[in-house]
């Protein structure tokens, strides 16, 4: 018993406080105000309590019904681009798009990952979110995470967030050099190479997708100058995945920039079996369509007004 109680923490307090609040309001129905009277403390902590266990992962909503996540809508998504599963949310106006779906990505993947799993991702706003909400999963399941692509500053902070204790591995590297020598003798390391052939290996690749404008992720990074927009639009680019451009039709470009990218090549990912995109967005619907012709993933995630809008499109 000596060994146990030395292990003990504040952390641990501050986790039984949570899981009874969390018992209390779920699974007994009490209010927040109820809450905070039983156990001496203000409703405003004990609703702060609740929204950081639902972030970290610690408390998990399941809804057991068949209308879950906009069926009909999943199934005619799949049926249409072939998918191993799509994912679609019901809207909530007022809640930005990338924390929804970071939230739903998490979702998803908290009922797959077993038991030293490794999770492959990308980078950007949406993947961000869901890595902050599988801290405290990958801790308890002892999941590993890897890099897809270079770039090390452009995954601290979700994992800073999410406290991510298990195995991390990030691929030690710029995402984006000026020399393509450089990036091909950097990719050529054995230091990149190997982490880059584990996240192809790895039980799951998680990626959000790119439009192509001046607000998007990879200009707002200082990726792609606002003065290479229009040049690129010309040369048929409508999105990105991993920083790497895509036309209409799924087809990745012939650019030199895509020469410059330190990261797993498309065509290689491609060829992955559990690849889950993340994505939505009116603005994005062009580059989910192509990026989902192109074959990049398998498993789509986003949400019923991005679905209603794919289905509208022609081939």
């Amino acid at each position: 018993m000596a060994s146990e109680s030395s292990e003990w923490s504040y952390g641990d307090a501050d986790e039984e406080i949570l899981t009874r609040i969390a018992w209390y309001y779920y699974n007994d129905g009490l209010t927040q105000n109820e809450i905070g009277e039983k156990l001496n403390m203000s409703r405003i902590k004990v609703s702060r309590l609740l929204e950081s266990g639902r972030r970290s992962g610690i408390i998990q909503v399941r809804i057991n019904s068949r209308y879950q996540g906009c069926l009909s809508l999943e199934r005619e998504i799949k049926s249409r681009y072939g998918l191993l599963e799509a994912y679609v949310v019901p809207e909530l106006p007022g809640q930005k798009t990338s924390d929804r779906l970071g939230q739903a990505a998490a979702q998803f993947l908290m009922q797959r990952l077993q038991p030293d799993d490794l999770l492959a991702v990308g980078w950007g706003a949406t993947v961000s979110n869901a890595i902050q909400r599988l801290g405290h999963l990958a801790n308890e399941r002892n999941i590993g995470l890897v890099s897809l692509t270079g770039g090390v500053g452009t995954y601290v902070d979700g994992m800073r967030t999410a406290n991510w204790g298990s195995s991390v591995h990030l691929v030690p590297a710029p995402l984006v050099v000026r020399d393509p020598d450089v990036a091909r003798n950097l990719s050529l390391e054995p230091a990149v190479a190997n982490l880059l052939d584990m996240a192809l290996n790895a039980s799951y690749q998680l990626v959000g997708i790119g439009e192509l404008s001046g607000t998007s992720t990879v200009v707002r990074s200082g990726y792609v100058a606002p003065d290479e927009v229009e040049p690129l639009r010309r040369k048929g680019a409508v999105g990105d995945i991993l920083c790497q451009f895509f036309n209409d039709r799924g087809e990745v470009l012939d650019l030199q920039l895509h020469d410059r990218v330190i990261g797993v090549k498309l065509a290689a990912l491609s060829r992955a079996e559990k690849v889950v995109a993340a994505a939505g967005g009116l603005e994005k619907v062009p580059a989910i369509h192509a990026a989902l012709k192109g074959r990049f993933v398998g498993i789509l995630i986003t949400d019923e007004t991005t679905a209603l809008g794919l289905m509208d499109l022609k081939d």
